[in-house]
């Protein structure tokens, strides 16, 4: 009897340790079998129908529709990854929304939407403003490379600008992304969104403000960095300036870019209606309110 239930333990415990270290997790729903089609079997045509049988059996549906849009992206599936998630993210708790943004943002990148990605980025900045992201909390859980680290609404803020700026870039509109670039550096500065200002202040012509940014760059955000890819396109934005002598610095604005008239007035006035007594407002956008008379400039 002894010996039965010893190894009856033993074998509980290797069927736990499989499923640790293959990070699977225990049971036989069609979710537990998607995953195990994914990780173990390396079938991920197989995961995607597992996948989709847990969805619409309700087994784990906020997992199976984010893992299997990873799994659809994976194989060039991605058309097929952006409707599933636009169909049956209203399934899922409201709690989970904000990271199915993050899923479909990265499935509009994955195909060049980039009029989608500015939505959906115009989307979850108004959703800071009105105090939902991160469900109401002032930080989030986040996780890159297996680990494990906080993330701030001012850090988020700035990383949703920068993304918008980016995509305002592919879309050729260097106004819109230089007011982008100009706030995120405002509230989390960085010398990747700095070179992109930068960038962009060349892109229409503004030789000397483009040589004072990337000054800036050189000398406090990149002194004593490490930060190679940085340096690398510093470096390589230096020697284009170069190729261009100084302006004058009451040089007219470019006539025929396209700027999005709408969206910027759009966030001047809601720079301007955030009253200091307003106490749903977040701090982030006091420092933003208290700075704007720079944007101007």
């Amino acid at each position: 009897m002894e010996n039965t239930i010893r190894k009856y333990s033993q074998k509980n415990l290797e069927k736990e340790s499989f499923h640790v270290i293959h990070k699977v997790p225990s049971g036989d729903g069609p979710y537990v079998r998607a995953k195990h089609a994914q990780l173990i079997e390396k079938d991920p045509e197989a995961a995607v129908v597992w996948f989709w049988k847990a969805i619409n059996s309700g087994d784990r549906v906020e997992s199976a529709l984010k893992d299997m849009a990873v799994v659809m992206k994976q194989i060039d599936r991605t058309e097929e990854a952006i409707e599933a998630v636009k169909s049956f993210r209203c399934l899922c708790p409201r709690h989970a929304q904000e990271s199915l943004d993050n899923v479909l943002f990265d499935l509009y990148k994955k195909c060049g939407k980039v009029d989608e990605q500015i939505v959906l980025l115009k989307h979850k900045l108004k959703m800071i403003y009105l105090g939902e992201a991160f469900n109401g909390k002032p930080t989030k859980t986040a996780r890159s490379h297996g680990k494990k680290f906080q993330v701030s609404v001012r850090q988020e803020t700035s990383r949703i600008l920068g993304n918008l700026g980016w995509a305002y870039m592919q879309k050729s509109n260097y106004m819109a992304a230089e007011v982008v670039y100009r706030k995120a550096q405002m509230i989390d500065p960085d010398a990747n969104k700095a070179l992109n200002l930068c960038q962009c202040l060349i892109k229409q012509g503004r030789y000397d403000e483009a040589r004072l940014v990337l000054q800036d760059v050189l000398l406090y955000q990149l002194q004593g960095s490490d930060d190679l890819r940085s340096r690398n396109r510093a470096e390589e934005l230096s020697l284009e300036l170069e190729c261009h002598q100084p302006t004058s610095p009451f040089m007219a604005d470019i006539p025929g870019l396209n700027f999005e008239d709408d969206f910027v007035e759009a966030l001047e006035r809601v720079l301007n209606a955030w009253a200091p007594n307003r106490s749903k407002r977040l701090p982030i956008f006091e420092e933003i309110s208290q700075h704007r008379d720079q944007l101007a400039c």
